[in-house]
């Protein structure tokens, strides 16, 4: 159940905003899901989550490292203190990225090889199972807004016509954020698949 409080008057827009808000939660995150992808470009992204072993815990690569692209078909990593460079290698190793670290005792390099048709067809349908959750989840939002919508409703908080509005308002952010959802994917679609 929401917990929301405001007067009948400002009732809409500020129940548009939080429902904005609160789906584009959702929006933000797919991006920065679709960020970890590959495409044909080295992108610092791709490793800079990772988790590596070191100092007795695990670590995110980005808070060890400097991560730069020198070139479109290369990631260069530079971890901040040399001790921890073969717990680096390791973590990229038994990553999924099958990729293959080459280590010259200062800097890792990971050289992204062109990927094949077959290869660019799995990232399509790992991007469109992503933009499918998305869309699940903005529409999971949807339903407990609606809820809450036909709650106050029922109280009396406020009229049938206001009711209405927010019906309406909430389908209207509902197909928004959806829409950008989309976009972002398609975009992304576009990337993974030019050679």
């Amino acid at each position: 159940m929401l917990d929301i409080s405001f007067s009948p008057a400002e009732q809409p827009n500020k129940l548009d905003d939080v429902i904005r808000q609160t789906m584009q939660q959702h929006v933000e995150y797919f991006e920065r899901e679709l960020l970890k992808l590959r495409t044909n470009r080295a992108n610092p992204a791709l490793v800079e989550d990772l988790m590596v072993s070191c100092y007795g815990s695990m670590m995110r690569l980005k808070d060890l490292a400097t991560i730069t692209t020198p070139d479109a078909q290369t990631i260069s990593i530079q971890p901040w203190d040399q001790s921890n460079i073969d717990a680096v290698e390791k973590a990229i190793t038994q990553s999924d990225l099958n990729l293959t670290p080459a280590n010259d005792g200062v800097i890792i390099r990971l050289n992204l090889p062109p990927m094949s048709f077959s290869r660019r067809d799995e990232l399509v349908k790992t991007l469109h199972k992503k933009l499918e959750d998305c869309r699940v989840a903005i529409r999971n939002e949807r339903k407990e807004f609606n809820n809450f919508i036909r709650d106050i409703e029922k109280n009396k908080s406020v009229s049938e016509d206001i009711a209405k509005r927010l019906q309406t308002m909430l389908q209207k952010a509902t197909d928004d954020m959806t829409k950008k959802a989309e976009n972002a994917a398609e975009r992304k679609e576009k990337e993974v698949r030019s050679v």
